[in-house]
């Protein structure tokens, strides 16, 4: 049943409190990797597999916000950064470049391991991640696109030609994708969204969705992909397959 026990990646500087945290998660039946700067944590992240990283915003070198963005490019691990309370626009930055949720020092360490049970739920809920996350070579075809799940890349096989996702465009597609022939709401697509925080409003959704059309080309009265269900939602209407 070890395939089944959590593990963790602590980033930390602050030894005394890395191995605190580290402690905790073992008594709770996680594997723990420990860390006190982003060169270590790369280190680990290339030779180990993790469902989650704790990871400190300022650390010595590279920082936390640095390796959020090179983990989020190749990794849908669950990322949850450590800040202090006065770091808001970090904060912001961070969710921006993918994680999916913060802590403030100093924190409450139960409260912490909610954070960290409940994100774990959601990591392993997604269809589209294993024990690492990583996605960098799975990919799902609607002809002609391909879509790069782990670089929220589409490439267009009739040319070649290439668009970016947003992180937002992203996460919108992939849940229109994950319930393919069933319409949903704007409410149960921003439930089923992580970082649900970024999409507050009906409206934001309906201009994400006008953007995502845009770079599929695809037209909203003859639509090949996403269909709207009007007074609904939407529906993804394409066949999808793994590449």
């Amino acid at each position: 049943m070890t395939e089944n026990i959590p593990r963790i990646l602590i980033v930390e500087d602050e030894v005394a409190s890395l191995n605190l945290l580290a402690s905790y998660f073992e008594a709770e039946n996680y594997k723990v990797f420990k860390a006190t700067n982003s060169e270590e944590a790369d280190v680990i992240l290339a030779k180990d597999t993790v469902d989650i990283i704790l990871l400190d915003i300022n650390l010595p070198g590279k920082d936390g916000l640095s390796l959020t963005r090179e983990i989020r490019s190749k990794s849908d691990v669950g990322i949850i950064l450590v800040t202090h309370k006065s770091d808001d626009i970090d904060r912001i930055v961070g969710l921006e470049l993918g994680a999916d949720d913060y802590v403030s020092k100093p924190y409450n360490t139960r409260l912490l391991f909610a954070r960290v049970k409940n994100l774990l739920q959601r990591v392993r809920a997604n269809p589209l991640s294993g024990p690492t996350g990583l996605k960098s070579t799975e990919a799902l075809v609607f002809n002609p696109w391909t879509l790069h799940v782990g670089r929220r890349l589409l490439v267009n096989s009739d040319d070649d030609s290439e668009v970016q996702l947003t992180e937002g465009e992203y996460k919108l597609l992939i849940t229109l994708i994950n319930h393919a022939g069933t319409v949903l709401s704007r409410d149960q697509i921003m439930n089923r969204m992580e970082r649900r925080e970024w999409f507050p409003t009906d409206r934001t959704i309906d201009v994400m969705i006008a953007r995502i059309r845009k770079k599929l080309g695809d037209d909203r009265d003859h639509p090949k992909y996403i269909n709207t269900a009007h007074g609904t939602g939407y529906i993804f209407i394409a066949d999808v397959r793994p590449a």
